[in-house]
């Protein structure tokens, strides 16, 4: 029987467990997150369905695998209260920045750790998450937990080397397509369209295009090209956006975002 611990329980940790619980990987009785408050443990309890624990110490010791979901400046104080209860598990952390060497150097020698960096469509079932390893952890158990993960959207193993640009590509994309949608909006507001039939047509496009991407192995840059017809409407907006910097803001927006994950 596989346990499963999350010390803390955020959104996006909620999100991970929903998922997990979902796809039947363990049941509520297999999986337990630590909290504050009562009224936070009472929430874990109640609407999550699964056990509460009132210190991190009790998740570590309850579980096989430990998720590390707490923000990444309580890193340092968290793995110093759980290291006495430091022993085969597998601990994952979501934290950007805190790079392998650095989480084993306070977990201990010899100590399993992964790290990956999912993101908050996980909310839906459709996250993206990256993920890396070091030399302790056997292929067996990155499988396994490729498919826990898998439960709330799909997952890539990458180098560690790449788990920053995963941050910037996947990790924080959702708040620029929201931006990207929310123009999209105001611009059909603008030309006349309620406001929430603006947003339906606009994140409908938004996923239909990704979706079309995926499934049909296509280059963008192609499916661009199918859409814009001579002289026609669509290349005229493409003219505007490659006047307007759109590909560049995008890039500069996206290397800020890995500076600042490996700066953290």
């Amino acid at each position: 029987m596989m346990k499963i611990g999350f010390i803390g329980c955020g959104n996006m940790a909620g999100a991970m467990i929903n998922g997990i619980l979902a796809g039947k990987k363990v049941s509520g009785e297999e999986v337990m997150a630590s909290a504050k408050t009562d009224a936070t443990r009472q929430k874990i309890r109640e609407q999550i369905g699964i056990l509460a624990a009132k210190s991190n110490c009790e998740v570590a010791e309850f579980a096989d695998i430990v998720f590390l979901a707490v923000k990444p400046q309580y890193f340092e104080e968290v793995l110093a209260e759980i290291y006495p209860s430091v022993k085969q598990q597998i601990f994952v952390s979501l934290a950007p920045g805190k790079t392998l060497a650095w989480l084993q150097e306070r977990l201990g020698d010899g100590v399993k750790i992964i790290r990956i960096m999912p993101n908050t469509p996980a909310m839906v079932g459709a996250a993206m998450t990256g993920l890396c390893k070091n030399e302790f952890v056997t292929q067996e158990e990155t499988e396994l937990v490729c498919r826990l993960c898998d439960s709330f959207g799909r997952t890539e193993v990458v180098p560690e080397s790449l788990i920053d640009v995963v941050t910037g590509v996947s990790g924080s994309s959702p708040a620029y397509v929201f931006m990207f949608l929310e123009a999209m909006a105001d611009a059909a507001v603008a030309d006349g369209m309620p406001r929430a039939q603006a947003y339906k047509f606009a994140a409908q496009a938004v996923m239909g295009s990704a979706k079309m991407m995926l499934e049909t192995g296509e280059h963008p840059g192609v499916l661009k090209d199918m859409v814009c017809s001579p002289a026609g409407t669509t290349i005229e907006a493409v003219r505007v956006l490659e006047e307007k910097g759109l590909r560049s803001a995008v890039i500069e927006a996206q290397r800020a975002c890995v500076k600042k994950a490996k700066g953290m």
